[in-house]
């Protein structure tokens, strides 16, 4: 069964910044689409960026929604089968429970094209 856990949550202050990462086991996240989604409360869970290399590229594809474009940097480690999201110059809307997820194959933000999610982190923005 896929496994997909999150880290690196928290409470940070407006411009601050935080590092997320999403690990995988039992399944190789270089083949798949990887992506981070969020949701605030009593608001629906929407994509924040995407990771896409098919197994083929070292770096992948990535793709930012407008709101996190300039600010955040998703990257993958092949090595250790980890996907990070850097989150630089957080805003107060920027809270939500982040989630990643993968198993697609294309460069996505549609949640329905995900079959396997993790648990989620807290991210709070907060002075």
């Amino acid at each position: 069964q896929v496994h997909l856990v999150e880290s690196g949550g928290g409470l940070v202050q407006p411009g601050g910044s935080l590092r997320l990462s999403c690990v995988a086991s039992r399944f190789t996240l270089d083949y798949y689409a990887v992506a981070w989604f969020r949701q605030a409360p009593g608001k629906e869970r929407v994509g924040v960026s995407c990771i896409y290399s098919g197994g083929i590229s070292s770096s992948g594809i990535t793709y930012y929604t407008d709101s996190v474009k300039g600010r955040f940097i998703i990257s993958r480690d092949k090595a250790k089968n980890t996907v990070y999201l850097q989150m630089n110059s957080l805003k107060f809307e920027d809270t939500a429970v982040y989630y990643c997820a993968t198993g697609a194959i294309q460069t996505t933000l549609n949640p329905a094209d995900f079959p396997y999610w993790g648990q989620g982190t807290q991210v709070t923005v907060s002075s």
